[in-house]
């Protein structure tokens, strides 16, 4: 199992331009790692190619990763318990995730925020009506000033969660609300958006290295489906 540590420095070696930002991605894999101990939930949001980020870290943290996740032996006996062969091949594909909620895939609720209400507070509305305290709101915005993601920022704090921003160079208006700011040194968005995909893919192999690192078995054949 390695460390988050080991997975950093792995990152780095990879992507030197990130060595500015190594103390900010110990500090947010902190956050979140306190944040699944305590059977909270991330709450994710983005715009554009980020709201693809969004869904992209979900997808991730969902199911197995890197490794399969296999799921507990008493869940899967309870699963038999009630149907055998329905539950044993339930027990044999099921994978444990760690929760996580991409607020752009809310199509009928965020258009109806933005009929209705106002579409700048389409992730806030979702943060109020889900969020609570030991949770944790990840906002993506390149800018670091999308109103979105602000709003949604400020409801957060209120609410008690754990804020991280993950931005461009500098974090924008973003870095005021951040409890942890991830600034990558790049102010165009593309650029900007090329460097997040390897941290956010670093924070989620760390994470589950963490919560499902005892589960070590087939995990070749996850990179190969890949």
């Amino acid at each position: 199992m390695a460390s988050v540590d080991e997975h950093i420095d792995n990152l780095l070696k990879r992507y030197p331009v990130l060595e500015y930002n190594k103390k900010q991605l110990i500090d947010a894999y902190a956050v979140l790692e306190e944040c699944y101990e305590n059977q909270g939930k991330l709450l994710v949001a983005g715009n554009g190619g980020s709201a693809s980020d969004a869904d992209h870290i979900v997808g991730e943290l969902m199911k197995g990763f890197y490794l399969p996740r296999t799921i507990e032996n008493e869940l899967s006996d309870r699963m038999k318990a009630i149907d055998y062969r329905l539950g044993k091949e339930l027990a044999g594909k099921l994978q444990r995730g760690l929760p996580a909620i991409a607020l752009s895939n809310h199509n009928s609720l965020n258009t109806a925020v933005l009929n209705d209400i106002d579409g700048n507070i389409c992730f806030a509305q979702q943060i109020l009506g889900y969020g609570v305290k030991g949770d944790s709101f990840l906002g993506i915005s390149t800018s670091g000033n999308s109103k979105n993601i602000l709003f949604s920022a400020i409801v957060a704090k209120a609410k008690g969660l754990k804020v991280i921003g993950l931005t461009g160079k500098g974090g924008g208006g973003l870095s005021e609300f951040a409890d942890v700011l991830i600034d990558v040194a790049e102010e165009e968005s593309y650029k900007t958006q090329e460097l997040h995909l390897p941290i956010y893919h670093c924070l989620c192999l760390a994470l589950e290295d963490r919560f499902f690192g005892d589960d070590k078995s087939e995990c070749c054949v996850r990179k190969k489906k890949r």
